[in-house]
């Protein structure tokens, strides 16, 4: 397969598999006789996207904010115990541990505190947003750095490199292509986080629609909230796609070649 096929194949695949799934759900609603309120058709969801259209797109546009709030605070903690730990064998033993009892602990049990200290609405669903987007982007900086060969920094160190200098110049750039990678993994955990607070303590939010149509029992509405979700869980996956391939795009080259060769 030639180099210009594979690009169009890789750009069109998503699409077929989307429209593949939407046909073939459409066909089992209907030949099996699905009702409506158990798996609305496609077309149903569609026609709910279409005359609610108006408070889906304000709660989308309150989960959206929530989301990158959380989102951008996670970037920047992560990043900093990131490097931390994996500049320091003493901080990785002390504070990994930590780390994963913290994101062990589920997210829907730390709501109704975070509600105690904070009340309802925007707090805690941008704190918990941030609760489920760090943790990757700290654990995937602190491998980058400690992926660093010994004998590279020993070299770096016998030139009068300091331990700022290697860190800056070697081991930060080493550590981009992990960074980017847990951006697109935390991103929509992030998503998560704040539909999980906005359903449990908030009175707005794609959470709250989802859960109000619940309990009218809407299911096409239940179904477009979770949408319009994923619909914007794959626009900001793609926003950090085109970001890691603009800084990282040595790194992910050589897996392109692979691929289009082995095609």
């Amino acid at each position: 397969m030639s180099p210009r096929a594979f690009r169009r194949l890789e750009t069109a695949m998503p699409w077929l598999v989307i429209v593949g799934t939407l046909l073939v759900w459409e066909l089992a609603v209907d030949l099996f006789g699905i009702r409506q309120f158990i798996l609305p058709a496609p077309t149903a969801v569609y026609a709910a996207l279409v005359q609610y259209h108006e408070p889906i797109l304000a709660s989308a546009f309150f989960t959206l904010i929530n989301t990158l709030l959380g989102f951008g605070i996670g970037i920047v903690v992560g990043l900093l115990i990131g490097i931390f730990i994996g500049s320091s064998r003493l901080a990785y033993a002390g504070l990994y541990p930590v780390l994963i009892g913290i994101n062990s602990i589920p997210k829907a049990a730390i709501v109704p505190i975070l509600v105690l200290w904070m009340g309802i609405g925007q707090p805690p669903a941008i704190t918990t947003a941030f609760l489920l987007s760090f943790f990757p982007i700290a654990v995937n900086v602190a491998t980058g750095l400690a992926t660093t060969e010994p004998e590279l920094e020993d070299v770096l160190r016998s030139l009068g490199a300091t331990r700022l200098d290697i860190l800056a110049k070697v081991g930060i750039p080493r550590s981009l292509p992990y960074f980017f990678a847990s951006l697109k993994v935390s991103i929509t955990l992030a998503f998560v986080g704040a539909v999980i607070s906005e359903t449990l303590a908030s009175n707005d939010g794609i959470g709250y629609l989802m859960l109000q149509a619940a309990s009218q029992f809407r299911t096409p509405l239940m179904f477009a909230g979770v949408t319009v979700i994923a619909a914007m869980g794959i626009a900001t996956y793609l926003v950090c796609v085109f970001i890691e391939r603009r800084f990282t795009g040595w790194a992910t080259r050589k897996q392109t070649m692979a691929a289009m060769g082995g095609g």
